[in-house]
């Protein structure tokens, strides 16, 4: 449930007054939606307004309202009322965070969901997180992001040939999002990636995003291999779209506490598999576990 709309806070950077969750066209920086903005309510309706999407920008404003998912809905909203107190004087987004980057992006990575208390709260991917500090400060020492840390939308970071991708865009319960939830997103996930006119590279941040995409792709009608590539740091798999174009995919330990605070993902590692999803399509060969 959301919270009484006449409890205003101020925006972290702006300072300008907003309820939690955040009303379309109310003013967030970077809000891609307006107050009319078609709304989805099931999984149908999101395939409907997700094949009229002319571009990446009018795709994310009907995904930025969607309420197809009443359990995500009723949980990012609820969070977005009963705030984390370290950030109990802000406005919490609590919609579906929309894709962020460059709409004409060689390279796609793609997460899984956004965080409570991160992009749920900030409205942008990755932002707000410490997940999010370790995607943002690689993306700058690769020379895709203008700015090598983040606060929230609006702070002026930008990105070039690099775009950020979840397949569920409302924050889950427990970081988990169901197989109905799932399956209801793909429309935004894969109308998205067919939109992408120069995408060359998907760099997938753990195991589920890896076979998440392998299921899109199979159901897009691109060429996957058979069996499917297994998941790993620094995997690669080739794949082929219907149109003749091969994409590839990058596996890479998620960025997430658990693997960083272990070790099991270090900033070199990666450095190293960014370094090889960037890579020039021509100089790459198929390959297994790095």
């Amino acid at each position: 449930m959301a919270e009484n709309p006449q409890t205003l806070l101020p925006h972290p950077l702006t300072g300008r007054l907003f309820p939690s969750p955040v009303p379309p066209g109310t003013g967030w920086p970077e809000d891609p939606a307006r107050a009319d903005t078609p709304v989805a309510r099931d999984a149908a309706r999101v395939r409907e307004l997700a094949a009229g999407a002319s571009d990446v920008e009018q795709l994310n404003a009907l995904c930025s309202v969607c309420r197809t998912c009443d359990r995500l809905v009723e949980w990012r909203e609820d969070v977005a009322e009963h705030k984390r107190a370290s950030f109990a004087g802000e406005p919490y987004w609590g919609r579906p965070v929309p894709s962020y980057g460059d709409p004409m992006a060689r390279l796609v990575i793609v997460g899984l969901a956004p965080a409570a208390n991160g992009g749920n709260r900030t409205g942008r991917m990755f932002t707000g997180d410490r997940a999010g500090d370790w995607i943002y400060a690689a993306l700058y020492r690769a020379g895709f992001a203008a700015n090598e840390t983040v606060s929230t939308a609006g702070d002026g970071q930008t990105l070039r040939g690099v775009r950020m991708i979840a397949p569920v865009r409302c924050a889950p319960p427990a970081n988990k999002p169901a197989p109905d939830e799932k399956a209801a997103c793909s429309g935004w996930f894969e109308r998205e990636i067919a939109l992408l006119p120069h995408l060359e590279s998907m760099l997938a941040l753990g195991g589920i995003a890896w076979q998440t995409t392998l299921a899109a792709a199979a159901r897009m009608g691109w060429d996957v291999p058979r069996p499917r590539p297994k998941f790993g740091h620094g995997a690669v798999a080739r794949l082929r779209t219907p149109g003749g174009r091969t994409v590839r995919l990058v596996g890479c330990y998620h960025v997430s506490q658990r693997n960083t605070f272990t070790g099991l993902l270090t900033r070199e590692m990666l450095d190293d598999v960014m370094a090889l999803a960037a890579a020039p399509a021509s100089g790459e060969e198929e390959s297994g576990e790095a």
